[in-house]
């Protein structure tokens, strides 16, 4: 590529940033620094009436949490800035009158109340009603009246937009990295409004406007923008600017597969849709996050980059720079991509594997009450035996409870099946043995047990399994002498011996 990558994410703030606006910004990040590329933010704020507090600050927070923070944008390395369209509006009306001046846009005065009128018309006769050549010049618009009577209401300040001359009778030949050569009969495409009647450009003519300004090199969206794809290419040719590339993503479904993915979806199945949690400011409704919910940021990372693309290969956990590194446009599907909340689990056990003890151990006692009197260096020793059972951090005290404290009760299966005449008598001999183990390491305790279980010759699991049961309450855990080990020779003969009053 001789041109320097320059890629967008263009969200709105209209709310939390869906998953569906964090998998679009993660590839254009991608994409970017595969390339040596800019990753802009571009906040797209047109509609003042959806506008919601706090949402572009949710938004900057999502990217940075998520590890694709932005290189350009508000407040940072603003060269050609503003990054705000609310902020660049007064640029937006100059490139409308360069449309109408060229023969490519024209003033349309029609009220809301006619237009109403001619779509429950067509309607009602099963049609569609589509403004452009068929009908414009039955309409009120400066291409069906003299440019005197158009300079009339316009200073007379009625209420008018501008809407593009959609061409009649020809064909575009349209582009797209991922979908490939594409052809539309221009008859069917409507004549989109650019520029509203409030002073402010429409999404079409705005996002057309910054990229040239921006000097975007490639567009990187969402399949919801692909039927705008035609109106933008004609944009484009109207100014006699450089097209940038286009690549349009699949959607991401719903679990079962059908439907666009929603934060229905997620109430109903029970997952966040959403990267963080968010407080709505106008009903104070919560919804879930990842990052609350205990996922951590790689692991997401890395499910979302294989919801619609993949390396080719068997490969399925990638780091960040992994990803950048295997990442092309070219391999990402058409079809939309299943949501499977089964699999991010999935992702996040593997990245759990990957976290330092040390850090983990600072996580988990934190977020577990009866931890805060324990030395954290112990506390990673645990997590390093037990991490690999884990999913979340806030799974680890339920397989870790008895390195901190004594079973309270016994699995009522085992403590049937282990219950015999000479289990008692076995078990106070084992905490002899136990107790006067000399040199207290893993080895010595699980050398000094196996010989005695071998002079008294009794089966391995007979005692293996009371032992077991002892220390645990149940047949969970890592290996049994490792336990003995952690919690200490003390501890070790005192639960022995609890199991032994209670047989």
């Amino acid at each position: 590529m001789t041109k320097n990558v320059r890629v967008r994410f263009a969200p709105s703030p209209t709310g939390p940033l869906h998953i569906g606006g964090v998998r679009t910004a993660l590839f254009n990040y991608l994409f970017a620094k595969k390339h040596n590329g800019t990753f802009v933010l571009r906040i797209e704020d047109t509609d003042q009436t959806r506008y919601v507090q706090g949402a572009e600050q949710y938004i900057i927070d999502s990217l940075n949490w998520c590890g694709i923070p932005f290189d350009e944008g508000p407040g940072k390395n603003e060269k050609f800035g503003p990054y705000r369209q609310s902020e660049r509006k007064n640029l937006y009306k100059q490139y409308a009158d360069q449309l109408i001046a060229s023969g490519n846009a024209y003033y349309a005065f029609d009220p809301a109340e006619t237009l109403d009128f001619h779509r429950k018309d067509h309607e009602a006769k099963g049609k569609t009603f589509i403004y452009n050549w068929h009908n414009r010049l039955k309409l009120s618009n400066s291409l069906s009246m003299s440019s005197e009577e158009t300079q009339a209401k316009l200073d007379a300040g009625e209420d008018y937009v501008i809407r593009f001359k959609s061409p009649q009778d020809e064909t575009l030949q349209l582009n797209d990295i991922i979908r490939g050569e594409m052809s539309i009969d221009t008859n069917i495409l409507d004549d989109k409004v650019l520029f509203k009647s409030d002073g402010m450009p429409t999404y079409h003519l705005a996002n057309i406007v910054d990229d040239h300004l921006m000097e975007i090199t490639h567009v990187i969206r969402g399949e919801e923008w692909l039927p705008s794809l035609a109106l933008h290419y004609q944009l484009y040719e109207a100014f006699g600017w450089e097209k940038p590339q286009f690549a349009h993503l699949p959607l991401i479904l719903k679990p079962t597969g059908k439907g666009k993915l929603s934060k229905r979806d997620g109430d109903k199945l029970g997952f966040p849709v959403f990267p963080l949690e968010w407080k709505d400011p106008q009903t104070n409704d919560i919804s879930r996050g990842y990052r609350e919910d205990g996922y951590f940021p790689d692991a997401m990372v890395n499910f979302l980059a294989f919801l619609g693309w993949n390396p080719g290969t068997e490969q399925e956990v990638f780091s960040l720079d992994d990803l950048i590194e295997a990442f092309e446009l070219e391999r990402v599907h058409k079809s939309g991509a299943r949501f499977d909340p089964d699999k991010i689990k999935w992702f996040n056990h593997q990245y759990m594997q990957f976290q330092h003890n040390d850090a983990l151990a600072e996580q988990f006692k934190n977020s577990q009450p009866q931890l805060k009197d324990i030395d954290v260096n112990y506390i990673s020793l645990v997590v390093g035996l037990i991490k690999e059972r884990a999913t979340f951090i806030s799974d680890l005290w339920d397989w870790s409870a008895y390195f901190f404290e004594a079973p309270r009760s016994y699995d009522e299966k085992t403590f049937a099946k282990i219950m015999n005449n000479d289990t008692r008598e076995l078990m106070s001999e084992l905490a002899q043995v136990i107790s006067h183990v000399s040199d207290f390491t893993v080895e010595n305790i699980q050398n000094d047990v196996k010989t005695w279980i071998g002079t008294k010759g009794v089966g391995f699991g007979k005692v293996m399994q009371p032992l077991r049961l002892s220390l645990v309450g149940s047949m969970q855990g890592p290996d049994v002498f490792e336990i003995i080990f952690m919690i200490g020779k003390a501890e070790t003969v005192r639960r022995i011996e609890n199991l032994v009053q209670t047989l």
